[in-house]
């Protein structure tokens, strides 16, 4: 993978797939958290509560070691094995599927139920635009209220996100910077001696 950008899908898309009766729905999701994971579960557990199975695959960051697969009680390797195989076939990242499944009566059997969930996550993530993003370091930053403008200005000219700020007599605030503006950003707040700058662990 590039180290400096990744590739992930622009906006949640949501495919159908059917066969013998039993119905398939994938929702595909850009997510950025683990937190956001269980968030997006919890809801289409809530939405779709007579459905049979939920299962799932997301994977996270760009060093592909955070994922998770799920079959939630189909046979194992039928759900959530199938479903990380399509992401990582599009080579992208910071995505969850899930796919609900409405049994129609027939059983699929494996290779059936492997081909379901496998062709709803491909059809969910082909509707979706699959965008380029750069890679970010999260920063910590800590400094007087008066410095503010200063800061938001370095933030704004090399396209750093701002995660979140306190404002109070002094700021706190947690800005994520593009990885191959890193040096060039951290140059120019090191030379605002009164801006505290830590790397978020």
């Amino acid at each position: 993978m590039n180290e400096e950008f990744y590739y992930t899908i622009s906006q949640s898309v949501v495919a159908e797939f059917k066969d013998r009766g039993s119905r398939f729905l994938a929702y595909a999701y850009p997510i950025a958290s683990v937190d956001e994971f269980k968030e997006k579960l919890k809801q289409l557990k809530e939405e779709h509560s007579k459905a049979v199975h939920h299962c799932f695959a997301y994977r996270l960051g760009t060093d592909g070691n955070t994922y998770r697969v799920s079959d939630d009680g189909e046979p194992s390797g039928s759900a959530g094995r199938p479903i990380l195989g399509q992401i990582d076939s599009k080579q992208v990242t910071n995505v969850l599927v899930v796919v609900v499944r409405y049994f129609g009566g027939t059983l699929l059997g494996v290779p059936g139920l492997i081909n379901a969930y496998k062709t709803a996550t491909t059809l969910a993530l082909q509707t979706t635009p699959i965008i380029q993003k750069q890679i970010e370091v999260n920063y910590l930053l800590h400094y007087d209220y008066t410095r503010m403008n200063d800061v938001m200005m370095i933030v704004k000219q090399y396209n750093c996100t701002v995660v979140k700020q306190e404002q109070n007599l002094f700021c706190d605030v947690e800005i994520s910077i593009p990885k191959n503006r890193l040096e060039e950003v951290l140059f120019k707040l090191g030379e605002m001696h009164t801006v505290e700058v830590r790397k978020k662990s």
